[in-house]
């Protein structure tokens, strides 16, 4: 087991600079941009020097609303460097969400790109923050927004009351190397240097605080599992603004030295063209992104051989798809993840060489410097080896709290520093943990505690079904009845009829869902997490309940 790193991110870039500068760091096919590690250093250097200039000092929160561009990833390590702390925003916010992120973090610079989806960024600000139409760039007064003064524009065209990206860069050339390297220096491992509001799959979004050490330790510790080394090129579709993509996809591969190949935005079709193009030998995703590429019209006509391994992550992997990722896209080796933000994220991952069976009943085994154990959540003991209970873990990559929320992060983190995950699982005598739902998602129907993970687990195994969500909805008799959404596969005819028929004898008839839906899609988090609160809320209005306080 390697030591844990005690760096900065400005200097965990310098070190893979001074070893492999020469080798591409950075490749965005859709952009035709190549950049060595030392290239991409010199832009992250320029960038932090154009905020030093901009006025930004070490603890300044700066965050950004963009996709995966490549500007999106020299704001991560620019501000690394100078030590502000970057803020990363959900691609899909509207007015409302936007303001509650910008006012409770405190952000004093907004890096934005134009649109996403037809929608307008611009328009957006512009509507909660009137004042900038006529203010000059940096000199924002604001009165919804008091704390942001600067707004950086991703784009060529001029905008009122924002600098351009390259007048930031501009800016960059004007100050010394010394004065950022004295900066650099000045920085702490234990700073907090990155902050991700929680997804929101459930209640208000909480500013999650991440240090150096965090992130970068995590990382690295992903990596290991994986097995990357400098020859590795990962193609990263999953969005920038979630762990997933800027703990497990950048840092996995900045630590490791490999190639980072993301795509601006999750297209099946451009990921694919993208790992064959690239000849990418690792591919990150959440489930559902690897089902639409498997079953994209034209997957059969690429050539993936080039694929070893990745991370499926973010929700339950079915058995057929984990069958086939490994063997129609070749990744034998891809790895399952699980963690939460809370945790930089990643607490268990399988490893290159679990058997498939593992991979998709459990989440591997707990990662390096990483405590794990499972509690009895109306006692707090812990339970025994294979027993269920509340998921609980300590260790470097438990995050300092919640931004200006001393009450939930008390409620998070007890004082002996265990991180209580909301999560239930179990652990096995070889150390494997295994997801058995949420605490909140359990379903308990007259007395009977029931678990969707084992319901959608069984139901995967009906050929004609594509996917599962399990939720427990309001029940006069019973508190709680069980609903299913379910997706079948593109093509199949299948009634609620031969579902209910496929079930009988095989489960137990409590855990028989009372009710099914058939639907085409699920509502989602912009990082892939499906909703299940939204499907409840659903449910209650398809079927005609009442909700009980």
């Amino acid at each position: 087991m390697a030591d844990l790193l005690h760096v900065t991110m400005g200097d965990l870039l310098d070190e893979v600079v001074s070893r492999q500068g020469d080798r591409e760091g950075v490749v965005y096919p859709e952009k035709n941009l190549r950049w060595s590690y030392r290239r991409f250093r010199e832009e992250c250097n320029r960038a932090a020097k154009g905020l030093m200039k901009l006025g930004l000092k070490k603890g300044d929160h700066l965050a950004i609303w963009a996709t995966n561009h490549p500007e999106w990833l020299v704001t991560q390590f620019a501000t690394g460097k100078m030590g502000a702390v970057m803020i990363t925003v959900n691609t899909n916010y509207r007015t409302r969400e936007l303001e509650y992120l910008l006012r409770q973090s405190d952000t004093e610079t907004l890096i934005l790109m134009e649109e996403f989806k037809g929608v307008s960024y611009v328009e957006m600000l512009y509507e909660i923050c009137p004042e900038l139409a006529d203010s000059e760039p940096g000199q924002l007064c604001s009165e919804r927004l008091p704390k942001l003064k600067n707004v950086i524009f991703l784009g060529e065209e001029r905008q009122p009351g924002m600098f351009l990206w390259s007048d930031l860069l501009q800016m960059g050339d004007h100050l010394d190397d010394t004065v950022l390297s004295e900066r650099q220096a000045s920085l702490h491992p234990d700073d907090v240097i990155n902050m991700q509001y929680t997804s929101g799959t459930t209640g208000f979004p909480k500013g999650v605080m991440l240090t150096h050490n965090n992130i970068i330790n995590n990382g690295r510790n992903i990596a290991e599992c994986m097995k990357l080394t400098p020859e590795d090129r990962m193609c990263i579709p999953v969005p920038f603004f979630h762990c997933f993509g800027c703990v497990l996809g950048i840092l996995a591969c900045v630590n490791a030295g490999s190639t980072m190949v993301p795509v601006i935005q999750f297209d099946p079709l451009t990921v694919l063209r993208t790992v064959e193009a690239e000849r990418c030998t690792a591919l990150h995703g959440v489930p559902t992104m690897f089902i639409a590429e498997l079953n994209h019209p034209q997957f059969s006509s690429f050539d993936l051989s080039s694929l070893r391994t990745g991370i499926m992550a973010g929700s339950n992997c079915p058995m057929e798809v984990m069958k086939r990722v490994m063997n129609d896209m070749g990744a034998s080796e891809i790895t399952i993840a699980y963690g939460q933000t809370e945790s930089s994220p990643v607490i268990g991952q399988t490893r290159t060489d679990d058997p498939i069976e593992r991979r998709v009943s459990t989440v591997g085994k707990k990662l390096p410097h990483v405590e794990v154990k499972i509690i009895d959540p109306a006692t707090g003991e812990e339970v025994e080896t294979g027993e269920q209970g509340e998921l609980c873990t300590r260790g470097y990559h438990v995050m300092k709290g919640y931004y200006r929320m001393p009450e939930a992060t008390r409620q998070a983190i007890d004082e002996e520093g265990w991180l209580h995950t909301g999560d239930l699982a179990t652990l096995d005598e070889e150390g494997y943990l295994r997801i058995t739902g949420r605490l909140k998602d359990m379903i308990i129907r007259g007395g009977e505690n029931i678990y969707p993970r084992e319901i959608e687990e069984f139901l995967y195994t009906r050929p004609k079904i594509l996917d599962v969500q399990i939720v427990g909805v309001p029940d006069e008799k019973y508190g709680e009845e069980v609903m299913a959404f379910i997706r079948p596969k593109e093509g199949e005819s299948l009634t609620i009829d031969e579902i209910r028929e496929y079930c009988i004898g095989k489960i137990a008839r409590y855990k028989i869902p009372r009710y099914m839906h058939l639907v085409d899609a699920y509502p989602m988090t912009a990082s892939g997490k499906i909703q299940k609160f939204k499907l409840r809320e659903q449910a209650i209005q398809v079927l005609g309940l009442e909700v009980k306080s």
